[in-house]
């Protein structure tokens, strides 16, 4: 994977542009961008789109942000989609590698429900959304086989952190939140998965985003995520593997 495109769950129109967006994965948003009234509709909706295109020959992989294990909707989120069989869950404010297991053991149950195979659903982590996930990051290695990738986030910490913003005046990331991307990477690597890196929220800055991906590949990146299929393009391009046949 290259590009992860977000997506609200209960956005017909954007859903349906989702899969023609060139993303390598979409990560199908329950969480965020789905209000608390709107949850039961949203689960239905996702759980009919991705019955939908995994009958597509060619399609992006379908991974969904459900809510995280603390909030209690997790699990109603998983008894939606699961029989749809998407690729992966991405799980958001991901403390440790506890936390993968528990996801784990959910899916497992799920998984035989749904007739699906072992093991068949990928995780997905968003590692830096709290202050006590930074101390975690080495708890990732040997979690679990589903673990696909550790990705990172600045703006659920800097809320958690009482900052007034992430980056300094001239767009770079301050302190904190360099430190929680160098161990993200480091994490990954550390765990034998992929590194991705996190949104750029301005998705009309072509040129911030472009040097932000390159220095992000540059590092050890193998991906980032957008949340514009506007982004997707120059994502593809920089962390294209056959441009960089030396990387990794």
């Amino acid at each position: 994977m290259r590009s992860l495109l977000f997506v609200p769950g209960d956005d017909a129109r954007k859903l349906a542009r989702s899969l023609v967006s060139g993303a390598d994965a979409l990560i199908l948003d329950l969480e965020n961008s789905v209000a608390a009234d709107k949850k039961d509709s949203g689960r239905q909706r996702l759980r009919d789109f991705i019955f939908s295109a995994r009958q597509r020959e060619e399609r992006p992989l379908l991974y969904v942000r459900v809510n995280g294990l603390e909030t209690g909707l997790s699990g109603p989120d998983l008894d939606a989609v699961l029989p749809a069989g998407p690729d992966g869950i991405v799980l958001p404010k991901s403390r440790s590698g506890a936390d993968i297991q528990h996801l784990g053991a959910m899916l497992a149950v799920r998984e035989a429900q749904s007739g699906l195979p072992d093991g068949a659903t990928a995780i997905l982590p968003i590692v830096t959304q709290t202050a006590a996930s930074l101390f975690g990051l080495a708890s990732y290695a040997g979690a679990s086989r589903r673990l696909t990738g550790l990705a990172w986030s600045a703006q659920e910490l800097s809320v958690a952190l009482g900052a007034l913003t992430s980056r300094l005046p001239d767009g770079a990331y301050a302190a904190p939140y360099q430190l929680a991307r160098a161990l993200t990477l480091i994490g990954a690597r550390a765990a034998g998965v992929e590194p991705i890196d996190a949104v750029f929220a301005d998705f009309r800055d072509e040129g911030g985003l472009r040097a932000e991906c390159e220095a992000a590949r540059r590092d050890g990146f193998s991906a980032k995520l957008a949340i514009h299929p506007a982004q997707i393009p120059i994502i593809n391009e920089v962390f294209d593997r056959r441009a960089h046949p030396h990387a990794e």
